[in-house]
């Protein structure tokens, strides 16, 4: 029963000064992800930090995989004692059908195509034999009207500059598949060429300008003061 609050309701306040402790005591305590984490529920990962959740509501920084990516309170819970880094059992669901691989875009919402109702023919029914003269002739029959099977829910890979940082996310439908993470500005770029759109490239060679003009800026400040600073350690050295 109490595994079943702490999924339900995520690490409470007793739990999280526990973690508190663990930390400051050299240890990195164990935690299983809650449905509120979206895909990675039932898995495990370890705590490694802390922060200040009154500049984030994602304060809680786990060790999954080789990343370390911050949660909150409510996406996790403490592991079971003897868990493993399975995942745990969830209903099983039909696997949805395989889609075309999507296209990365910058936040534009795609427009649904009208839907296209099918055509409906009618055949018309064999004329009467006029030799016999009885009966009467058979009214049309008309095909049954096609229904499109419904697909799964839209997939969204959404690529965001902000903040000096290239961020990726993933969703499908209303579901969060992958949280904002960050990735190289190198891995960035690949994916903006798979993007035929002039004005993205153009705000992109923008974006690139002006950090490679601030990095510039900096090394430049940088050699400056090593000038200075080997100016000084030379008249030391002539002093002595």
């Amino acid at each position: 029963m109490a595994a079943a609050r702490t999924a339900d309701q995520g690490l409470s306040t007793e739990e999280l000064q526990q973690i508190r402790d663990a930390l400051a005591g050299g240890r990195k305590p164990k935690v299983v992800f809650t449905e509120a984490a979206g895909q990675i529920a039932g898995q495990l990962g370890q705590v490694v930090e802390l922060t200040d959740p009154e500049v984030s509501e994602e304060w809680v920084v786990v060790r999954f995989g080789r990343d370390e990516l911050p949660f909150s309170p409510t996406d996790l819970a403490i592991a079971p004692k003897g868990a493993t880094g399975r995942r745990a059992p969830v209903r099983s669901e039909p696997e949805p059908e395989p889609v075309a691989e999507p296209e990365f875009k910058i936040v534009r919402e795609p427009v649904p195509a009208p839907r296209k109702e099918a055509a409906v023919t009618a055949v018309d029914a064999p004329p009467a034999s006029p030799a016999s003269g009885e009966g009467e002739a058979k009214p049309a029959r008309r095909a049954a009207k096609a229904t499109k099977p419904k697909g799964p829910a839209g997939l969204t890979v959404t690529l965001t500059y902000a903040d000096g940082e290239w961020t990726l996310a993933a969703a499908q439908g209303t579901k969060s598949l992958a949280k904002p993470y960050v990735i190289k500005p190198a891995e960035a770029l690949k994916m903006i060429a798979l993007i035929d759109v002039p004005g993205v490239h153009e705000a992109v060679e923008q974006i690139m300008a002006v950090e490679r003009r601030e990095a510039e800026q900096q090394a430049e400040k940088l050699r400056a003061e090593l000038a200075e600073i080997e100016a000084r350690l030379a008249e030391l050295r002539d002093a002595g």
